[in-house]
């Protein structure tokens, strides 16, 4: 299992991200990212500590786990100036809170997430068949999610990406030990959104070739 958005007490979640580390590994994760919430206010305070956090635990808990920021709420004409406010200041993967139908997120949030680059859009709910061509075009993964609420428009992002050939990958959003979910868990989910055993087999290899486009490696099963 591998979840690239995940959150620690540095943002919402429940725990540091040694306990978050050490929970996910007993549920068979082979590496993770800790994408906590961030805008122009906090982080440059909350990625320095996940860049230091990320690389001792890596070293030592069995797990990759990777250094991460998630965009959220953050005014569409920022996003770009700030995703790569975050890569100067050392952050591997970079998330944008896409708009999902549960939260008012700002109109335009999918598309300028798009156009700036990043790595993941995150619960895009009605995302645009335009925006879906958009992230097959620049390499951007759309993600299924397991967390409530967000998964409510996991059966359209999946139709969106099928139709443009968009790259998905599978993701908690989990902000406790109680979001976490096994890979049995996560084939349920993807299944019951509607995907095929070979689109599922894929939505995780894309999340391994993630991981190693940016140049960590997950630890073995």
């Amino acid at each position: 299992m591998i979840d690239l958005h995940t959150h620690s007490l540095f943002s919402d979640g429940e725990l540091v991200p040694s306990e978050l580390a050490r929970r996910a590994r007993t549920k068979g994760y082979r590496a993770m990212a800790i994408t906590d919430h961030g805008d122009a206010s906090n982080i440059d305070w909350i990625i320095p500590r996940i860049v230091r956090v990320s690389r001792q635990l890596s070293e030592v808990a069995g797990i990759c786990v990777i250094a991460g920021i998630e965009l959220t709420h953050v005014p569409p004409a920022s996003i770009a100036v700030l995703a790569a406010e975050a890569r100067s200041l050392g952050a591997e993967l970079v998330v944008v809170h896409g708009e999902t139908i549960v939260e008012p997120v700002a109109p335009g949030t999918n598309r300028a997430a798009l156009d700036a680059g990043v790595d993941i859009l995150a619960h895009p709910g009605l995302i645009s068949e335009e925006e879906a061509r958009l992230a097959t075009e620049k390499g951007i993964c759309l993600e299924i999610t397991t967390r409530r609420g967000h998964s409510l428009t996991n059966g359209h992002v999946l139709k969106m990406a099928r139709m443009a050939g968009a790259t998905l990958v599978l993701n908690t959003d989990a902000h406790g030990p109680g979001d976490l979910v096994s890979r049995d868990l996560a084939v349920k989910i993807a299944a019951g959104a509607g995907m095929t055993g070979e689109e599922i087999s894929l939505l995780f290899a894309n999340s391994e070739r993630l991981v190693k486009r940016i140049g960590r490696s997950p630890v073995e099963e």
